[in-house]
């Protein structure tokens, strides 16, 4: 029988990056516990991960590296080197390493041996086989992307220029946890910059520095949350705020109060589309003469992985593809679909990276109206605002299917999994 020691067999699943995998490995007992998370995180920054999953099992530490919205194997670590790198890790993230009953949070920055900087959030928590820890890796706070650059379609980009460029109002970005809701109200806010006004940020937690905003970092416990910031930056005579996140009926009735005596705000609520935004606010309880005064625009939207662009094929629809596509016979015999082909550079899934897919709905005075009526539920909403040109999320997700961007399963996935 082989010692449980033996480094060539302590991968319980399969790995994503074989690679990536032999590499960690092998260096494993060279470097020892500190050099390995030096290692790790390097090599998943590098990969574009967001986050580094260290999950304890029987054998010792699975280890899984978030990209694109998906978790993938990297290897299992034995318990003789997990220990002393959960360690390290909650030592360089300030946190308490004899404390493990509890969750504990903490952050970090990687220092010059890991060659790449970053800001690392650090979350704990205790579980049946030990301590788990789950570190995320925060965005590159020198790159914001542009309004051109988050993926939406040129006359949507167009559509939320004009939104933006209301004197007042309130801007809402929805979508589940993960759908890069921060990315675009960052951008939002990035257009909006401008010297000559004031702009205030309320964030939990401050994920990117701006140049020319004044970033507020908020504290519950100690009771300064968005609600009460919200409530004094109004004091403060402030041109644009941007709100992190809609999470109760206080904060979103400071936060129309505030769009209807002249600031434009920006914040991002949790809703499944532009229209449930609307019913979320009206489940806060805020009078639908505030909120529909207050909208400008509302964004929802999901992050679609993008078909690799090195490794990929052209082929022909099938039946149940044409169909989902909304394709006659006709027209699928003079269309081509793009698909991945599994490989080592993107984690055998046949995707890299990620592009959103958005619906930018425009708040129009016919909308306002039907807004005010408690009478006039979501259908209609969405009724009027197709009418209107609202493209809805499977509309712009079938434009990126055809254009190569995509899949077909990917669309199912992430757009049409409540409908299939």
């Amino acid at each position: 029988m082989e010692s449980p020691s033996n480094t060539s067999n302590f991968s319980e699943a399969e790995p994503h990056d074989v690679a990536m995998s032999n590499e960690l490995r092998e260096l494993m007992d060279v470097v020892g516990p500190p050099g390995l998370v030096d290692l790790l995180i390097e090599r998943a920054i590098g990969r574009g991960a967001t986050d580094i999953h260290l999950d304890p099992v029987r054998s010792g530490m699975r280890v899984r590296l978030r990209v694109d919205g998906l978790l993938h194997d990297v290897l299992t670590i034995p318990q003789q080197t997990a220990s002393p790198m959960v360690s390290r890790i909650k030592i360089l993230a300030g946190m308490n390493i004899t404390e493990k009953r509890v969750t504990q949070d903490g952050h970090f920055e990687t220092g010059e041996k890991t060659h790449r900087r970053a800001d690392i959030r650090v979350g704990s928590g205790p579980t049946l086989y030990g301590e788990r820890l789950v570190l995320r890796l925060m965005p590159d706070e020198s790159v914001l992307k542009s309004i051109d650059e988050i993926g939406l379609l040129d006359e949507q980009a167009v559509t939320l220029r004009e939104i933006l460029k209301a004197p007042y109002g309130l801007v809402l970005v929805c979508g589940p946890v993960g759908s890069g809701k921060s990315t675009t109200v960052y951008s939002c806010l990035h257009e909006l910059n401008d010297p000559r006004k004031s702009l205030v940020s309320i964030e939990d937690p401050v994920e990117r520095r701006i140049e020319g905003v004044i970033q507020i970092q908020v504290k519950p416990r100690i009771e300064f949350g968005f609600a009460p910031a919200l409530r004094g930056i109004l004091r403060q005579d402030p041109d644009i705020l941007m709100v992190g996140e809609i999470r109760d009926a206080e904060t979103a009735a400071i936060a129309c109060r505030a769009a209807l005596t002249g600031a434009v705000v920006l914040s991002t609520i949790h809703a499944n589309d532009s229209i449930s935004a609307i019913d979320v606010l009206r489940g806060f309880g805020v009078p639908p003469m505030y909120f529909a005064d207050a909208l400008q625009g509302i964004v929802s939207q999901r992050l679609l992985r993008r078909v690799c662009p090195t490794h990929q094929e052209q082929y022909h629809p099938a039946e149940a593809e044409r169909r989902a596509l909304g394709l006659s016979e006709e027209e699928a015999q003079n269309v081509s679909l793009t698909r991945g082909i599994p490989h080592d550079s993107n984690f055998n899934t046949g995707y890299s990276g990620r592009t959103a897919v958005a619906e930018v709905l425009c708040v129009t005075d016919e909308l306002r109206t039907s807004m005010m009526d408690e009478q006039t539920d979501s259908n209609e909403l969405r009724q009027i605002a197709k009418e209107q040109g609202l493209l809805e999320l499977e509309d712009v997700a079938k434009r990126k299917v055809l254009a190569g961007t995509t899949s077909v399963s990917e669309m199912h996935r992430i757009v049409m999994y409540s409908t299939t």
